[in-house]
Formats: structure tokens, C-alpha cells, sequence
């Protein structure tokens, strides 16, 4: 595997997990939690708080100590088995790769999160009145970018040999 297929993974995971951890700890600095910040009045705030569970706080009632070592076996594996994806993928598919790599920093920005802190900190939180999508981070954006670009390719059969 040619070495620059690993600097694009480093910059594209670094870039994100970066990023998440600048504005996590932007927002653990400057909005108490449970606090909301009006960005956009009805539809966008910066809202403080920390998801114990998983997607959508799934799980979130199990006890911290099974939550913490169930969620970070989840994580270790899921960041063990995108890396495996993204070392077999071949160089030709760039936009596949570079899902795998945007899904494999997010999901390490989000194990840095739950060994730092047992929980993720969330603060994009966009709503229309009082329907919200549940709060997220740069982390959980990746993962769904990367999430989209990986079920682009699985659909229209893009998918290496």
C-alpha cells in the first residue's frame, strides 16, 4: 500500500479529530451545560450538554461502568474494523477512502470524548420549534458524511472488487 494512502487517512482524521476536540473544548469552556445558545432563533442554537449513550442516546439507562465498557469495545472495534476497510480499499476509489477515514477520525474524536469524560459532549443542536434532531458534534458529522459517501458507493455499485 503506497505510503501517501496513509498521510491522506492522517490528514483527514487528524483535520476532523482536531477540529471535534477544538470545539468540544470551546464550548466545555464557554457554555455551562444544559445551556442553550440562540444562534439562529428557531432553528439553530449551541446547546452544552453530555450524551451518555450511543446515536440518539441509545443506552443511555445502563449503568456508567457497563455503559463505559461496552461503548468503548463498540468504539475500539469500530475504529479497528474502519481501518481494516480503509487499508483494503484501493487507490482509485478516493471518495470511499475518504469516507472510511472522515468515519475513522469521527469515531475517534468520539473515544477520545468517553475515555476522557465517560460521556460524548454534544452542542449542535438545530430544531423548528419544539421538534429537535438530537444534539451532535464534528465527530458524529464526519461519521455520517463518511456514513452517506460508504452508502453512495454500497448503492450504485461503486464498491471495490
Amino acid at each position: 500500500m503506497p505510503k501517501n494512502k496513509y498521510v491522506k487517512l492522517a490528514v483527514i482524521a487528524g483535520a476532523i479529530i482536531l477540529l471535534d476536540q477544538v470545539t468540544k473544548e470551546l464550548v466545555l469552556r464557554s457554555i455551562p451545560i444544559h445551556t442553550a445558545v440562540p444562534v439562529i432563533e428557531g432553528f439553530f442554537s449551541l446547546t452544552h450538554i453530555h450524551n451518555p449513550g450511543g446515536a440518539f442516546g441509545l443506552m443511555a439507562n445502563l449503568s456508567p461502568v457497563m455503559r463505559s465498557i461496552i461503548f468503548l469495545f463498540i468504539s475500539s472495534l469500530a475504529v479497528g474494523l474502519i481501518f481494516y476497510f480503509y487499508k483494503k480499499t484501493p487507490a482509485q476509489y478516493a471518495w470511499l477512502s475518504a469516507a472510511f477515514a472522515l468515519i475513522f477520525g469521527g469515531a475517534i474524536g468520539n473515544l477520545i470524548d468517553r475515555i476522557r469524560f465517560g460521556t460524548v459532549v454534544d452542542f449542535l443542536d438545530f430544531y423548528l420549534g419544539n421538534l429537535h434532531w438530537p444534539a451532535f458534534n464534528v465527530a458524529d458529522s464526519a461519521i455520517s458524511i463518511g456514513i452517506g459517501i460508504f452508502l453512495y458507493h454500497l448503492v450504485f455499485k461503486k464498491m471495490p472488487d
